[in-house]
């Protein structure tokens, strides 16, 4: 039975050894290695703020003593950061690090439903956010039973929330004697058994899950990134968001350890992007597909030198052979590389290499990243060999411990002997190149953030008109995939376009703007299996819809 491993010599993994202690007290930590002046940052490509790897140490010293001496942060205490992109967001991250807790990032654009849900499922005791997000904050703790003296400010200042800035001084307050001691593994215990991040999938299906990453398997991905990156690669655009695994990853962790320059972006828009890649002569770009196809049709890209890029990065979703094309032609003498995997993979289970970094190798995902192996399953459970399509299981020490307090999802998802159920499907050629033909899975990706269809089926199922609904995706060209759903209405009415607009309206109101609904078919009846599952390939090929369909432009140029 084929196993198909890396062909990148295995990374050195260091098991007794926290992320905090590994980046910032270890000898693979750039502030062991370079002088003061060489020590790279983050910095806010807006205000010009920044903080160096050193700076970031201090200061997260002092909020982890602040929390714990002053707040009653206790190990193992989970903290949300729900914020934009921001130099002290890291900060936060590596102090409840520090302090034994775990970091649960939540998107900005979460509404008050939506992040009182990641609060009560990852169990949050504190909640950090900005000015601009504290209505929905404070809200949603309430409804958490997160008292407000434990809701901090990462940004702005607000009457009756202590900034992290005061968490600062406060710490700084107890003196150089007073801090606490990092936090240290148990002795009976490896960090791939200790949690220290959440982050929110919904895997390869249902409702979103808190996935529980532990400090080994960021040290290991990082390891692994590592080892494939250029010498050169000392600027990272981080316009992609902190809390998803990739910025969790590509944007917090692995630059320490490059010792490359972060350059944030609090805020997304095409000028402001594109102003700061030039500014800063950035050379690779870390961006998802929709904007790498806003890259190849908005006018606003002739406006800027973008010369000195030398390649772009992709990941979270596929990007189809035209925009590969254009792409090639608007920036000649570019290359091209791009990632797979998921939250439950800590990033990456492939990529490129240097040598793939060419437009001929951009329809596959790359090889094997080091101490890790693939199997390529068919549907009856065989093996299959080189060339032969089939489901895509892999393992390795980035591979995370499982859901949050979901026994069920975690034994669906995670096979016996460590392997990862993907529900992708694929196949691996003679090079070791492996390539995604389909997914298995029912994951909606929306500009590369995954939209379970259950969320808002169960969402469309309690509104009064609707008698049954399932949600598929459906090709946008800006937001790669968006949600349609296919309804049935009570008996007694009939589709229409009022109805239709009303359950978009409906879903508008409850959700964040990438969950929203850009299609309303109306059916008699949603196709299901014998064991009663819903059959949506026979929806996506329009096998089960007539009449009334409505649609609603809220694709990328809307949604950016």
């Amino acid at each position: 039975m084929p196993i198909f491993k890396s062909k990148q010599p295995d990374i050195n993994l260091p098991t007794d050894i926290t992320v905090w202690d590994w980046l910032f007290d270890s000898p693979q930590s750039p502030l062991s290695k370079y002088p003061e002046s060489q020590i790279a940052g983050y910095l806010n490509a807006e205000t010009k703020e920044r903080v160096s790897y050193r700076q970031v140490k201090e200061y997260s010293t002092y909020v982890s003593t602040a929390l714990v001496k002053k707040y009653g942060l206790q190990e193992d205490d989970t903290v949300a950061l729900f914020s934009q992109n921001t130099i002290w967001y890291p900060v936060a991250m590596f102090a409840i690090l520090r302090a034994g807790g775990k970091v649960s990032g939540a998107s900005p654009a979460y509404n008050v439903e939506e992040m009182s849900y990641a609060l009560k499922i990852g169990q949050a005791k504190f909640l950090m956010t900005a000015s601009s997000s504290i209505e929905v904050a404070k809200a949603a703790a309430q409804e958490a039973g997160i008292p407000q003296e434990h809701i901090f400010l990462l940004e702005g200042n607000i009457n009756g929330y202590t900034t992290i800035k005061e968490l600062i001084e406060i710490g700084k307050s107890y003196g150089e004697k007073g801090q606490i001691k990092a936090f240290k593994l148990p002795p009976e215990r490896k960090n791939k058994d200790v949690c220290g991040f959440l982050s929110f999938s919904s895997g390869t299906t249902g409702l979103p899950k808190a996935v529980m990453i532990t400090h080994q398997n960021v040290i290991a991905q990082c390891l692994q990134v590592q080892q494939i990156t250029p010498e050169d690669h000392k600027k990272i655009l981080a316009v992609l968001p902190l809390f998803h695994i990739t910025g969790l990853v590509h944007g917090l962790n692995l630059p320490i350890l490059l010792n490359a320059e972060v350059i944030m972006c609090p805020t997304f828009t095409m000028p402001s992007m594109l102003s700061t890649i030039a500014t800063h002569k950035i050379t690779e770009l870390l961006l998802v597909p929709p904007i790498l196809i806003r890259l190849v049709h908005d006018p606003e890209v002739a406006k800027h030198d973008l010369s000195h890029v030398r390649r772009f990065s992709s990941g979270a979703a596929p990007l189809s052979e035209e925009i590969l094309q254009l792409l090639q032609k608007r920036f000649p003498g570019t290359g091209f590389k791009q990632g797979y995997g998921m939250t439950e993979s800590c990033s990456c289970i492939t990529a490129h290499t240097p040598e793939y970094y060419d437009f001929k190798y951009a329809h596959t995902v790359g090889t094997i990243v080091a101490s890790t192996e693939v199997k390529i399953i068919r549907e009856d459970g065989t093996e299959c060999g080189i060339g032969e399509p089939g489901e895509i299981p892999a393992r390795g020490p980035q591979i995370v411990m499982g859901y949050l307090d979901n026994e069920k999802a975690t034994k669906e998802t995670f096979y016996e002997g460590g392997w990862l159920h993907t529900g992708d499907q694929g196949w691996i050629d003679k090079e070791g190149l492996i390539t995604i033909s389909d997914r298995i899975k029912e994951l909606i990706k929306v500009k590369g953030i995954g939209v379970a269809p259950a969320e808002l089926e169960d969402l469309l199922l309690g509104h009064e008109m609707v008698e049954d609904v399932a949600v598929v995706g459906v090709r946008d060209d800006y937001a790669g995939e968006l949600s349609k759903a296919f309804v049935v209405v009570k008996k007694g009415t009939e589709g229409s376009e009022k109805i239709g607009r009303e359950l978009m309206r409906f879903v508008k109101e409850k959700k964040v703007r990438h969950k929203w609904i850009k299609e309303v078919e109306f059916v008699d009846e949603i196709p299901k299996s014998a064991s009663g599952k819903i059959l949506r390939r026979v929806l996506r090929d329009n096998k089960g819809g007539k009449s009334v369909v409505v649609r609603e432009a809220v694709g990328e140029k809307a949604m950016l």
